[in-house]
């Protein structure tokens, strides 16, 4: 069996975290969907694992702490998906978090000035890559992070011993 290096797994949990944040904002401005809160609550994981990464690079001396913080980034990922997932399955009833607003227009103004505070439900996928809903996507990619950033515990454990 191939073994990789702490440095290999770092890089590969580096670039898919920026590949999966380029993703969504691709998505998002390019292709024009709009995210909802949820959405938007998923991408910091991708935001923090890339911060503790560099960190870590620039500061080797504590390997192990910087594992347990990326393994708990990606738990924190697959609990926020896993809650999302269920929203959009109907298991989860949507809470005001993520609800769109009823909103009493009375005016033209009112109508144009709601526009600006658009917020999109949680429960509807306007996006989906081979039928499945990018929350699904983000299941699958925070689990296998999650599995590396335990590999890079794993390895950081024994060179301590």
């Amino acid at each position: 069996m191939i073994k990789f290096s702490r440095k290999i797994y770092l890089q590969f949990l580096f670039f898919l975290s920026i590949l999966t944040l380029s993703s969504a904002l691709i998505i998002e401005y390019i292709f024009g969907y709009q995210p909802c809160n949820l959405c938007e609550i998923e991408r910091i994981p991708y935001m923090l694992s890339i911060i503790i990464i560099i960190t870590n690079y620039y500061f080797r001396r504590d390997q192990i702490f910087y594992s347990i913080l990326l393994m708990l980034v990606f738990a924190f990922s697959i609990i926020i998906s896993f809650y999302h997932f269920g929203i959009e399955q109907g298991f989860i009833k949507e809470s005001a978090f993520c609800a769109a607003e009823n909103l009493d227009l009375l005016t033209k103004e009112d109508v144009l000035n709601s526009f600006d505070n658009l917020n999109i439900s949680c429960k509807n996928v306007a996006f989906k890559v081979f039928n499945l809903s990018l929350t699904t996507y983000n299941i699958l990619i925070s689990l296998l992070m999650f599995l590396v950033s335990t590999k890079i515990y794993l390895i950081s454990d024994d060179i301590k011993k």
